[in-house]
């Protein structure tokens, strides 16, 4: 590839575990034009999150984009943007998540301030559903539909809300964090207020732990497959819980579809229950698919706010 060639970089932050891409920029999206769009990544590296999360992060998430840049044969000078969907609330201007309880203490330092420094190039913030958002606006369900809910369920539980081809972020960022919804748990316990009441009961810990302490969502799944009664009724409480939240979703915004991602969310096992769920609530109409970009959402949507971040860098410079 040539010298002069461009690159950026998305990473999807998960709580178990980091997936990252890079992909070349066009001529026309490296002079912040606005034209074109960067490709499908070049490469691709999926690893554990680091233990603990919080400061640990930054330097792992800078290793990433080294060997990301190593394995296409490009300086790290060569990456103009970084883009993160993380488990938590970006906070405007501070470069920094909140609301991140299975990321570690991210609320106290900027994540995107220390990546920069790292890095030297300009860094992207975003909540992960969100991020999964937008890379089914630009490969998925967005090639057919203006509007759509993008829920996430795996570690915890999110949602991505694309009105009119827009991502809906709310007055602190925070539009999309259905894990709080009063449901599933008791919303007046204290100790659901962490992460919520909704995302005690669907959360890949809570969803394993009904078959048992040490189960994981893939021991769920796995016994399912084999027959198991107590599996599947694990499946069955997990996608109740989900259709609640669905329907509470389409009672407020009308997004008019709803796609299913993450660990847990994209299982086909949990599809039809969901559906059941929804028609005992009165809803057999809404309707449900699971992402058929599976586990590249994520990071095509992370590349395209890397994208969005070297436009906005350039009319910066520009203005």
């Amino acid at each position: 590839m040539s010298a002069a060639a461009e690159y950026v970089v998305g990473i999807d932050l998960g709580g178990t575990k980091v997936r990252a891409g890079i992909a070349r920029l066009g001529a026309d999206e490296a002079a912040g034009t606005g034209r074109g769009a960067v490709g499908a990544p070049l490469a691709e590296v999926e690893q554990p999150t680091a233990a603990g999360g919080g400061r640990a992060l930054v330097a792992q998430l800078a290793g990433l984009v080294h060997e990301l840049c190593t394995a296409v044969a490009a300086p790290v000078g060569a990456v103009r943007a970084v883009g993160v969907g993380g488990a938590g609330v970006p906070v405007a201007g501070a470069g920094r998540f909140d609301l991140a309880p299975n990321l570690g203490d991210l609320a106290s330092f900027s994540l995107a301030g220390d990546l920069r420094a790292a890095l030297g190039c300009a860094v992207a913030l975003e909540n992960d559903a969100n991020v999964a958002a937008l890379g089914e606006l630009a490969a998925g369900v967005g090639a057919l539909h203006d509007d759509f809910a993008f829920i996430s369920v795996g570690t915890g539980i999110g949602m991505g809300l694309v009105l009119d081809r827009a991502l809906v972020h709310g007055a602190a960022n925070a539009a999309g964090e259905i894990g709080y919804l009063p449901i599933g748990a008791d919303p007046l316990d204290p100790a659901t207020h962490r992460r919520g009441p909704l995302e005690e009961v669907v959360a890949g810990d809570a969803f394993g732990a009904r078959l048992g302490t040490g189960a994981s969502a893939r021991d769920v799944f796995a016994r399912a497959e084999r027959g198991d009664a107590d599996a599947i009724a694990a499946i069955d409480e997990e996608a109740k819980w989900i259709a609640h939240a669905i329907a509470a979703v389409d009672a407020i915004v009308d997004p008019g579809r709803f796609v299913l991602g993450g660990g847990i969310g994209s299982r086909p096992e949990l599809l039809a229950p969901v559906r059941s769920w929804l028609a005992r609530l009165g809803r057999p109409e809404l309707p449900v698919t699971i992402s058929g970009l599976g586990s590249a959402a994520p990071v095509l949507g992370a590349l395209r706010l890397a994208e969005n971040a070297v436009r906005r860098t350039h009319e910066g410079v520009a203005a």
